[in-house]
C-alpha cells in the first residue's frame, strides 16, 4: 500500500533526527521518495518555539494503518519524543497523511489527517515529489496549496 507521511522536529539537530527517523522507517516500509528539507515557523502555538523543519515521504508498506503508527510510535520514542502536552516543541513527529486513499476514524489513527489541508508545511514538500497527488475529502493538494497562499 501506498502511504504518504510528515516528519517534523524542532528541538535537538532537527535535520539529523529526521535523518535518522527516516532510517529507521526503512525497517517498517520501503521509502520511495523523500522531499526536501523546509524550515518552517511553529504552527498554531501560544509559546515560543524555534523553527521545524519538515519533510514528506511517499513509501509502500503491508502493513495495516494501526500496525504502522503503532512503529511509528515506537521510532519516534526511540528518538526522544516526549508526549507531554499538545503543540509542544518536539525531538520528532511522524503523521501518515495518507494511506492509500483509505479513510480511518479511530481513537488510535485518523486518515487522511484531519488536518493536512491547512498545513502548509505538509502540502508544500508533498506536492514538490507528487505534484498531482489528491487528498481524500479535499481534493488536489496543488489547489489546496494554492488556496492557503
Amino acid at each position: 500500500m501506498r502511504v504518504v507521511i510528515a516528519l517534523g522536529a524542532n528541538l535537538g539537530d532537527p535535520r539529523k533526527q529526521i535523518s535518522l527517523a527516516i532510517d529507521a522507517m526503512r525497517d517498517v516500509l520501503k521509502v520511495i521518495k523523500v522531499s526536501s528539507l523546509y524550515e518552517t515557523a511553529p504552527f498554531k502555538v501560544s509559546d515560543q518555539q524555534p523553527n521545524y523543519i519538515n519533510a514528506v515521504l511517499i513509501g509502500e508498506t503491508e502493513l495495516q494503518p494501526k500496525v504502522l503508527i503503532k512503529e511509528l510510535l515506537k521510532i519516534e520514542s526511540t528518538l526522544g519524543r516526549q508526549r507531554t502536552i499538545p503543540k509542544a516543541a518536539r525531538t520528532i513527529d511522524i503523521d501518515i497523511i495518507d494511506y492509500e486513499g483509505f479513510f480511518l476514524e479511530s481513537e488510535e489513527l485518523t486518515l487522511p489527517h484531519p488536518r493536512a489541508h491547512e498545513r502548509k508545511f505538509v502540502l508544500k514538500p508533498w506536492a514538490e515529489i507528487d505534484p498531482d497527488a489528491e487528498l481524500l475529502g479535499y481534493g488536489p493538494i496543488k489547489e489546496l496549496l494554492a488556496a492557503l497562499g
